[in-house]
């Protein structure tokens, strides 16, 4: 059965860390150009695709000893910290892939898809999505956890990612996900010395 402990811990972890993404910015241009609905079913589709790559990962990852699943873990988890720390709020928006010609679903969802598939391929939340898979043994808690909040932030920043900034400092938000990523390294880290 699904933990649902699991599935908020990995939505409250994904999606403070990609409210900073350079995916958010993509999905905040093409949503002030294109229908909203045929944008977000686009980047819906899209973090689906890298949620699964991640679980794929995950499994693979905790085929390993657990004393190394968890010293991994927590190396990625530093790694995902100093990653947001160093680049999260730049201003990189991340969209190299051609403006659709026509206004239709299928060429406004396609062309968000594309956009959000290649900006978010080894991405950070993708990092973490996998490192979640593998410390919990949960894909389904871990898979919907990522998903759900992914499309929550690409949502957000369709609809009204401004208003959002307005309020709440990009800074602020950096090092609240980045705060809690090094307690969960220190967690794994832990877990590995001490088996």
């Amino acid at each position: 059965m699904m933990s649902l402990t699991v599935a908020a811990l990995t939505f409250g972890i994904i999606f403070l860390a990609e409210l900073p993404d350079k995916t958010a910015l993509a999905s905040l241009v093409l949503g002030t150009k294109y229908r909203a609905s045929h944008v977000f079913a686009g980047i819906a589709a899209a973090f689906a695709l890298h949620v699964g790559l991640a679980l794929v990962a995950g499994h693979l990852l905790s085929l390993l000893p657990h004393r190394w699943v968890e010293g991994v873990t927590g190396a990625l988890f530093l790694l995902g910290a100093a990653m947001l720390l160093f680049h999260g709020g730049g201003d990189e928006d991340g969209h190299a892939a051609k403006e659709p010609s026509s206004r239709s679903f299928w060429k406004v969802a396609g062309a968000s898809f594309v956009v959000v598939a290649v900006a978010e391929f080894g991405d950070l939340t993708q990092i973490m999505t996998a490192n979640l898979a593998a410390k919990y043994a949960d894909p389904l808690a871990v898979g919907l956890g990522s998903w759900l909040a992914l499309c929550a932030v690409g949502g957000i920043a369709i609809v009204g990612g401004q208003k959002l900034l307005q309020y709440v400092p990009m800074k602020l938000i950096v090092r609240v996900a980045a705060a809690i990523m090094v307690v969960l390294a220190g967690i794994s880290i832990a877990g590995a010395v001490t088996g």
